[in-house]
């Protein structure tokens, strides 16, 4: 018996409660299972178990039936005439004494969400119809706006203060990601109240656009007024570690943030060819998609502790704030998904940027090791905090602990790279084509007829340097008016490898 079994014996044995749920469901849905994902939505969230009699008896769902039911329960659970607003949720395979069962876990949401037409709350007993108690739906609605910051409403923000272009081009990746996507007929302000980052105050009955929606798409300036210490660091430090090789601050909305992570690792980060199955995919970005999107997503936006991405020689270490559900190194096996931006995690969701709850953390892992040689490391905390390792090109030629991959190489890794395979002509390469000697930073940035001096200094320059393809001639002072660059012995024999792959 493996540990997910033993846990879930654990949990049928507690028996039902405010956060457990038990339904038959032999070989069709219980009409009732979403009312209780309403309730559990609007209360503290909670686990349906199906295939399991509300005594707690294991009896199993029909084989023939599954894939119809889970067919059936996302479909329900993503029309907003049945869920109000849409979930996304997942609905997980398990097996207890060899009886298939089907798991959901059910986050607590940042919203009021309703079941055909009607508002339902969770307690010990069940499910409650709390529709026409006006007393106990404030309450709900006091209690998720004073829980979750991404809710505040900014009264009289509206259009104006967001960046129209990029919500044209979310709606556009939402309906190439599925065509009859509801957002396709859409005005842009039926959009921000679909994805429920235009909200009305039920106490002021002011509205406005919600921190959700100005972090999400804000323009600069009204973001910064909203959340003056918003702020992502990207840090290289591989060689300068008193300070660092390459910075980015971004200080963006959400959705531009993300792009500007991913950038970053790409250009720093080697994407060794992998195969899943027969398809080849990228495990980097894989593993880091989720990366950026704990950062964006799960941050505790009224801490102004800066959110950091900092790539050392062997590992990328990343931190944000936190509203902790326990602290201490997550386990996997045991880990429960807890939602700290409801709203921002769906809409990233919807454009493609993040997974469903839990299963972009199960996906890194599952790469992690393969990418870098050990697991990622997820801790809670004040300050949430992933460590990756990484691979690392190494320029003696000894092992890292990690697989030894050439950033210029792309090919399957089958023992030993050497320096004599043609690499691919990335601009860190294409440089050493053009030293001659001694050069300049300006001599060699003529040389490439680069007008951009920061795109020049980013893309080719340090990346060179980096890889020990070049070296300063006067290392000891970087910024000196007389530093000049020339070939490292690793620089001419990549350099000669080129020559070589091109007769």
């Amino acid at each position: 018996m493996n540990a997910n079994e033993k846990q879930l014996i654990e949990l049928i044995r507690k028996g039902e409660g405010i956060d457990l749920e038990f339904k038959a469901c032999r070989n069709q849905l219980n009409r009732d299972v979403y009312q209780t994902v309403c309730a559990f939505l609007n209360r503290y969230g909670g686990t349906i178990l199906l295939g399991v009699s509300d005594s707690g008896i294991v009896q199993g769902i029909e084989q023939s039936a599954v894939a119809q039911i889970k067919k059936d329960f996302v479909t329900a659970i993503n029309n907003p005439k049945k869920i109000h607003p849409p979930a996304y949720l997942s609905v997980n395979e398990v097996a207890v004494e060899g009886r298939l069962m089907l798991r959901i876990y059910v986050p607590e949401s940042s919203q009021v969400h309703r079941c055909n037409g009607r508002i339902f709350d969770r307690n010990e007993d069940g499910d409650f119809d709390i529709t026409d108690h006006t007393r106990q739906v404030a309450d709900l609605y006091q209690r998720k706006h004073t829980t979750y910051s991404e809710n505040k409403i900014y009264p009289y923000a509206g259009l104006d203060e967001l960046e129209r272009k990029l919500i044209g081009q979310c709606r556009k990746i939402a309906v190439l990601r599925r065509e009859d996507y509801p957002w396709r007929n859409m005005d842009d302000m039926e959009l921000l109240k679909s994805a429920q980052i235009y909200q009305t105050d039920p106490e002021t009955g002011k509205s406005g656009v919600t921190l959700a929606g100005l972090l999400l798409l804000g323009k600069r300036s009204p973001l910064l007024s909203a959340v003056p210490h918003h702020r992502t660091d990207l840090i290289l430090r591989k060689v300068n570690l008193d300070r660092y090789d390459d910075r980015d601050f971004v200080d963006v909305n959400l959705v531009e943030s993300y792009d500007r992570i991913m950038a970053f690792v790409a250009k720093h980060l080697s994407d060794p060819f992998y195969l899943e199955g027969t398809t080849s995919i990228s495990i980097r970005d894989a593993i880091f998609r989720e990366v950026a999107s704990n950062i964006l997503i799960h941050r505790e936006y009224t801490n102004a502790f800066p959110a950091k991405l900092i790539i050392e020689r062997g590992q990328v270490r990343a931190e944000n704030s936190n509203k902790p559900h326990g602290f201490g190194v997550l386990n996997l096996e045991t880990f429960t998904p807890f939602p700290k931006n409801p709203v921002i995690a769906a809409f990233f969701r919807q454009i493609g940027r993040a997974d469903e709850l839990g299963s972009g953390m199960r996906k890194m892992m599952r790469y992690g090791k393969a990418y870098g040689g050990a697991d990622p490391q997820l801790i809670e905390g004040d300050i949430f905090r992933i460590i990756v390792k990484v691979p690392e090109f190494s320029t003696t030629g000894e092992e890292s602990g990690a697989p030894e991959i050439t950033p210029q190489v792309t090919g399957e890794v089958t023992g030993e790279v050497t320096p004599e395979v043609t690499p691919e002509v990335t601009p860190e390469v294409r440089i050493l084509t053009f030293i001659s000697g001694e050069m300049t930073r300006q001599s060699l940035q003529s040389a490439l007829k680069l007008r951009d001096d920061e795109h020049f200094r980013k893309s080719y320059l340090l990346p060179a340097l980096q890889a020990g393809f070049i070296e300063m001639t006067i290392p000891d002072k970087p910024r000196s008016s007389k530093q000049k660059y020339r070939l490292t012995e690793k620089g001419r024999k990549v350099l000669k490898g080129i020559a070589s792959g091109s007769e």
